[in-house]
């Protein structure tokens, strides 16, 4: 999703994050609703902002991030380098137009061809997240480069996409490291009662009920992390940043903490499981809301992934598997939702898909 650097972006980013029906459906009104509710949202998110430093450090982290893959890539797998990182975000400064032009400054594309992988850093796949950031690429590219899904001719960036990888084993460690350093920091008598929330993004549950495999995905990636802890310790996996009036995936993140400190388990630690670095939902939202509100010295976070050198690593090691594999992208990927009537959806995931599995997508 990205976040605005400064308060002064947060009313683009959020006129841009409640326009888009991927990831919060407002139905027809959507144009006429999505720019009201930014307004009237702008100054409650500025001073949030304005109380984590005053601005997202999200642009910081993906670009270190990228840039540190990108090094590791180029030794693991010579035969593809050079790697040269971009960062795109949905909603936020760089935008995936303006990603797309600096490839064409850069060399590629326009009659000149290259190689581009949509790599989302969105670990679970969800339509709302990574499906609405690859709409959104396959616009601007069919806008940049032409309309014809699914072409292949000559001169235009051939692209393929790694979009989800929710139980990569890097992953997993990453996130049990984190977990095994917050531990420590408990009495070792009362480490292995600690109640370890897993703290989710949620979703409209008319997302959810179309389809999605977005739960599915999420709770794949903390059944991994518990594996590898040795399941040490009790858990739950939780939601939270549900918007609006409507029935969201539940239970709520600050629910459950209060509930869970009202019953005596006053020795939490939130884990952001499906955030691979901070931003105003882990700063702001679990550390003040969430912590702050629970006025327990037992509840805590973990430290996100952030610069996590084992989570570096396994950035470029997915990406030079699917360098190796050859494949366009995941067998997931090609395979609707349930319920999806999107035509949109439905030409992104031929044109993603390629020739070797658009027969698939229908």
């Amino acid at each position: 999703m990205g976040g605005p650097s400064t308060t002064d972006e947060v009313e683009d980013f959020l006129s841009r994050l409640f326009a888009d029906g991927d990831l919060i459906p407002l139905g027809s009104l959507q144009k006429y609703l999505g720019p009201l509710i930014a307004r009237r949202r702008t100054p409650k998110i500025q001073k949030q902002y304005s109380e984590i430093g005053g601005g997202s450090p999200i642009r910081k982290w993906s670009e270190y991030q990228c840039a540190e893959m990108c090094k590791i890539l180029d030794e693991i797998s010579p035969e593809t380098a050079p790697h040269k990182p971009y960062v795109a975000f949905r909603y936020a400064k760089p935008l995936t137009e303006e990603m797309y032009q600096k490839l064409f400054e850069d060399g590629f594309g326009r009659g000149r061809g290259g190689r581009a992988v949509a790599f989302t850093q969105y670990p679970q796949y969800s339509c709302s997240t990574t499906g609405s950031s690859l709409n959104e690429l396959w616009k601007w590219r069919n806008r940049l480069e032409g309309r014809r899904a699914g072409e292949s001719e000559e001169g235009t960036i051939q692209w393929s996409v790694i979009d989800r990888w929710p139980a990569h084993p890097g992953l997993v460690e990453a996130f049990a490291q984190r977990i095994e350093e917050r531990l420590a920091t408990y009495p070792k008598e009362r480490r292995n009662n600690v109640l370890l929330l897993f703290s989710a993004h949620s979703l409209p549950m008319s997302v959810v009920n179309r389809g999605d495999p977005y739960p599915a995905e999420v709770g794949a990636t903390v059944h991994g992390v518990m594996q590898r802890l040795g399941f040490s310790n009790p858990y739950r996996l939780c939601y939270q940043s549900q918007v609006g009036p409507s029935a969201w995936l539940g239970a709520q993140t600050s629910d459950t903490v209060e509930n869970y400190v009202k019953k005596g388990y006053t020795d939490i630690i939130l884990i952001p499981i499906a955030f691979t670095s901070d931003h105003i939902e882990t700063l702001y939202e679990l550390d003040r809301e969430v912590i702050g509100g629970a006025n327990q010295p037992g509840v805590t976070r973990i430290e996100s992934l952030n610069g996590s050198p084992t989570f570096i690593r396994a950035l470029a090691e997915i990406a030079r598997d699917h360098l190796r594999s050859g494949e366009p992208c995941s067998r997931q990927l090609p395979l609707r939702c349930q319920d999806c009537r999107s035509e949109r959806c439905l030409q992104q995931k031929k044109f993603f898909a390629g020739e070797q599995l658009a027969d698939l997508v229908r």
